[in-house]
């Protein structure tokens, strides 16, 4: 599902600003977590509310190395939040929550350096 670049790596192929404006970023608050042990990598369950227009949605996300479950209870996170939903094993994942990889690819959550509403749209 995911890709690995290397940050010195050159950029993707040109899009269309059109293609961007499809997908569908917002900001949500981590309101629960559970572990998910069947999952192939470390991984958590979240639930994340994203306000009125979107509501509360699952993700899975492979955040263990950073995150304990408590510190990411009141997060805020960006998620894309119109992908059709995902089957994880026995989990259906309905938004992809957004980080970026470490120098191990260990992934480290978006970071906000203002508060915005559950539901803001990334544009």
């Amino acid at each position: 599902m995911h890709l690995d670049f290397e940050p010195s790596a050159p950029s993707l192929e040109d899009i269309d600003f059109s293609k961007f404006l499809e997908v569908d970023m917002r900001i949500g608050e981590v309101v629960e977590v559970q572990d998910f042990p069947e999952a192939k990598k470390p991984s958590y369950k979240l639930k994340v509310d994203f306000g009125e227009g979107v509501g509360v949605k699952k993700s899975s996300a492979q955040i263990t190395v950073h995150y304990n479950k408590e510190e990411l209870i009141g997060k805020k996170v960006l998620a894309v939040v119109n992908f059709p939903p995902r089957q994880i094993g026995k989990f259906m994942s309905e938004v992809l929550v957004m980080g970026f990889s470490d120098s191990n690819n260990d992934i480290v959550l978006f970071n906000l350096d203002k508060d915005v509403p559950n539901g803001a749209r990334l544009h």
